[in-house]
């Protein structure tokens, strides 16, 4: 295979060398203790369906939480249906069951945040948050940008309650896009056909994100977070309306674009949701939870050489050594993924990583999960710095095609700063058997799978 080349031998056995078995749940406090005061913990996945990723995470997290007090746990999903289960974890709001509070993320896939694992984790944060101090609790938050409607809805509904002649204002901004129906693949089409240099409903986005934003003062109580709260998920909401619209305006036009513009706004959501902590007196301190080719510094990938840049990489040039990246990796085993873009999800066999791979490397180390901290001047670092390929599972798994589908060349150590290996993996279990149909939204990681 062109470009692949097996691994010295030695390069195992420096790499097991450097690792630290888990095999214990105790053995985690040792990835807490490797955090030590950084306020931002970026962790990643191999893919949306797998169980272990989607446990070591929330384990982790509970453990920041918990011994290091952080306050916010960031997704990659869209901010109002992760809202949702903000209000349920901080009892603000909405239901009491957990797996009601998941029920936003409706849209395909819905595993990928309606699954046990998250069930539980959202059940245990609002049990821990019940017994804290409110300003010791922890959120739930989005960083996506797909909720075009819904977010649009959102600042009209708090304008309703706030200043209903700005609502009726808003309505006819966002009218804008009835012309289009529901489907956004339209209005992304009519706006690559446009001549024009913006976007057919830029003006009205834009006009409603800068209208909302100056009236902050007269609709902030002072001395009043449940008004600050409610103020934050209004305006993040025109912001995403906005650059949704930018978005779709870009997605005809070519991948690097949509995603670059994509993962901007994740970036800059995250940084809103830093600041609206500091505000509130809290911790401004982030746990977030997203794919490996969003968190994983781009410019150590071959999608960064092709001009993509990613949040993990926005977050390194922002917070220096403040933040932590930690990405996730596995040899075999089986995934929850569909075979196409809105099918069903299917419980698939991950095929054994392809020779010359940093996750067939790890298997050669014998151990069955390790945490590995790449830093630099380690002979591990120099190991890893060293282009191979790197495998990427989305919602859709394809592993007839696996290695033009699936796999990619990076330099792991400059990617992350850390790796946390699983070597044989399971699949996810979603709440539910089958993804019901949702025609006004595009899939939650359209167009690339993650």
């Amino acid at each position: 295979m062109p470009g692949v080349h097996p691994h010295p031998p030695d390069d195992a056995g420096t790499v097991r060398a450097a690792a630290h078995p888990l095999s214990r749940p105790d053995d985690y406090e040792r990835i807490v203790s490797w955090v030590g005061d950084a306020p931002l913990v970026l962790l990643g996945e191999a893919s949306h369906g797998t169980h272990e990723f989607y446990e070591a995470r929330a384990r982790i997290t509970r453990l920041l939480i918990e011994n290091q007090g952080f306050s916010a746990v960031a997704i990659e999903g869209d901010w109002p249906d992760a809202y949702r289960v903000n209000r349920y974890v901080q009892e603000t709001g909405g239901t009491e069951d957990a797996a009601n509070a998941l029920a936003g993320f409706e849209r395909f896939p819905t595993w990928m945040w309606r699954n046990t694992v998250l069930m539980e984790f959202i059940a245990w944060l609002r049990a821990r948050n019940a017994a804290a101090d409110p300003l010791k609790r922890a959120g739930f938050y989005g960083l996506d940008l797909y909720s075009l409607r819904s977010s649009m809805q959102a600042v009209v509904d708090y304008l309703e309650k706030h200043d209903p002649e700005a609502a009726r204002a808003a309505r006819r901004s966002y009218g804008c896009f009835d012309q289009f129906g529901h489907d956004h693949d339209t209005y992304a089409w009519a706006a690559s056909r446009s001549p024009g240099q913006h976007g057919l409903c830029e003006e009205a986005v834009t006009r409603e994100l800068l209208a909302l934003r100056a009236s902050r003062s007269a609709f902030l109580q002072p001395d009043d977070a449940a008004s600050s709260d409610e103020f934050f998920y209004a305006e993040q909401n025109a912001r995403l309306a906005h650059n949704a619209e930018r978005y779709y305006s870009t997605m005809f036009k070519g991948r690097v674009a949509s995603w670059n513009l994509r993962d901007e706004h994740m970036a800059g959501t995250l940084e809103a949701l830093l600041a609206h902590l500091r505000g509130r007196g809290q911790a401004p301190k982030v746990v977030v939870w997203a794919h490996n080719s969003h968190l994983g510094d781009a410019r150590a990938t071959e999608m960064g050489e092709g001009g993509e840049l990613n949040l993990g990489q926005l977050v390194r040039q922002t917070h220096g050594r403040q933040a932590k990246l930690v990405g996730f990796t596995t040899h075999q085993g089986t995934v929850i993924a569909a075979s196409d873009w809105g099918e069903p999800a299917e419980r698939k066999r991950v095929r054994p990583a392809l020779p010359g791979s940093h996750e067939a490397l790890f298997h050669a180390t014998g151990l069955d999960c390790f945490f590995l901290p790449l830093a630099p001047g380690t002979a591990a670092f120099d190991v890893l710095s060293r282009r191979r390929l790197e495998r990427a599972i989305g919602v859709v798994y394809r592993p007839e095609t696996e290695r033009l589908s699936h796999y990619f060349h990076a330099r792991l150590a400059d990617q992350f700063d850390a790796v946390i290996h699983i070597d044989e993996t399971s699949a996810l279990q979603p709440l539910e058997r089958q993804q019901p149909p949702v025609a006004d939204e595009v899939p939650e990681t359209f167009p690339s799978g993650v």
